[in-house]
């Protein structure tokens, strides 16, 4: 891995690179960027690469759209695959004002600014998302290209063979890949990626799904991190462990609590979340659709509750292993894979520090299937709800004290308008599910 000007360019003229991506993230969490040639690199690794931000997506205004793209030397990688018959390199960049600022609306910027937060303390947030996918035959056709269910396996799937070719594409770009397989629903798949800290961990998204899409459009085929394009089946989620470490101290294990082992920050930081899940659920499950994966009966969390084997819960603890004491983790199972990671992994991480610095408490864990109990047993276990809509998550959302310090005016008002807009063109169009229901008896 490449940490210095002279071992980039050292790496591309080794590897005879023709074209260098300089990558970055618009709010909505799409990969944009630009290339330059090899000519180019060293002064734009002096200088920056300036580009017109007034039509990327809650970037600038028109009259305000000059930026500067600056690349992060240690996400520095040259693509597994040729495109064009040519070597290819890539590396993410922060974005700055033509005077050096950070640029507020970079979510990238987001995040950094809500880890210094805990790097005051001494502290790392890591993270390990367990990224959903599905394959089908084409942008156009949802039509599964398997029947397979939870962990088959088929050596002449095109499906498993797609998702071996990205994770061996993934440990070549230096992604380290803890496993992978099929998931529940037919055509659907996962790659669980080993824990990182978050920064990187949400650039090693970006990375994931370009790696997965690319590959499959290479097979004839297309990968979607839509989180719920099948009726009737599971949808696709990115449940996310998550810890703190001061050095090599986890700070969510302690060896005297016998349930759990779970520490008191690690318990404040779960109250944090139960807190402010609902004000951050919007950059979590970010789209009109990712409210049809969040519905009863499908494994997708609808109630606020946490404990170790409860899969319906919001929060699920992983069962403490002896000797494992730096795998003690939370893990959050609403955020869908086609949110922004940078936003994301900020507000998960924003509520648990407000959750550990208020020393705010958790109801009691719930280990009975919640889809099982009346209103009535449900209030009593102080049992909440997310967001049933897009809707509903932007009116929450919109409220927060804790999103707007999390984001930034800037980052947030722009969020809000789009996603307002995304509903309402949601809200007015006429669907093939209306014209079914009511053409023919009204």
């Amino acid at each position: 891995m490449a940490k210095t000007k002279e071992d980039v360019l050292r790496a591309i003229d080794q590897h005879k690179v023709k074209y260098i991506r300089l990558w970055f993230t618009d709010i909505l969490g799409q990969l944009k960027g630009m290339s330059v040639t090899t000519r180019e690199l060293e002064n734009v690794l002096e200088e920056g690469q300036g580009f017109d931000g007034s039509s990327i997506e809650g970037f600038v205004r028109i009259e305000e759209s000059d930026l500067v793209a600056w690349p992060d030397l240690k996400t520095f990688r040259i693509l597994p695959w040729q495109v064009n018959d040519e070597k290819v390199a890539f590396m993410m960049c922060d974005i700055t004002t033509p005077d050096k600022k950070p640029f507020v609306g970079d979510s990238r910027w987001v995040l950094k600014k809500v880890l210094a937060q805990a790097e005051k303390k001494g502290w790392t947030f890591f993270c390990g998302p367990e990224i959903e996918y599905f394959y089908f035959s084409s942008p156009t056709d949802p039509t599964p290209i398997d029947q397979g269910g939870y962990f088959d396996y088929s050596t002449v799937s095109p499906g498993t063979r797609m998702r071996k070719a990205a994770a061996n594409a993934l440990e070549a770009l230096e992604i380290p890949v803890e496993c992978t397989h099929h998931e529940v629903a037919p055509s659907q798949h996962e790659i669980d990626l080993r824990y990182q800290e978050a920064l990187i961990m949400a650039d090693f998204v970006m990375y994931y799904r370009l790696t997965v899409k690319e590959l499959a459009l290479r097979e004839g085929y297309y990968a979607t991190f839509m989180p719920k394009p099948l009726f009737g089946q599971n949808g696709s989620g990115m449940h996310t462990h998550q810890s703190i470490f001061n050095g090599s101290k986890n700070l969510f294990y302690d060896p005297q609590e016998k349930l759990y082992h779970l520490s008191d920050s690690a318990r404040h930081y779960i109250g944090g979340i139960f807190k402010y899940v609902r004000e951050i659920c919007l950059g979590l499950s970010q789209w009109v659709n990712s409210y049809k994966r969040l519905v009863t009966g499908y494994e997708a969390p609808v109630y606020v509750c946490w404990g170790t084997k409860n899969r319906s819960a919001l929060i699920r603890i992983p069962e403490y292993k002896p000797g494992k004491e730096s795998a003690t983790r939370v893990e959050l199972r609403s955020a869908d894979p086609a949110c922004n990671p940078y936003l994301a992994f900020a507000l998960m991480f924003a509520a648990g520090l407000k959750g550990i610095e208020e020393k705010l408490e958790p109801p009691p864990p719930v280990e009975k299937d919640i889809f099982r109990l009346t209103q009535q047993e449900k209030k009593e276990l102080q049992i909440g709800c997310l967001p049933s809509s897009l809707e509903e998550a932007i009116c929450e959302f919109e409220k927060s004290e804790l999103v707007k310090e999390t984001l930034g005016d800037h980052l947030f008002d722009s969020l809000v308008a789009n996603k307002r807009v995304e509903w309402d063109l949601y809200r007015i169009h006429v669907s093939k599910y209306e014209l079914d229901k009511y053409l023919p008896i009204l």
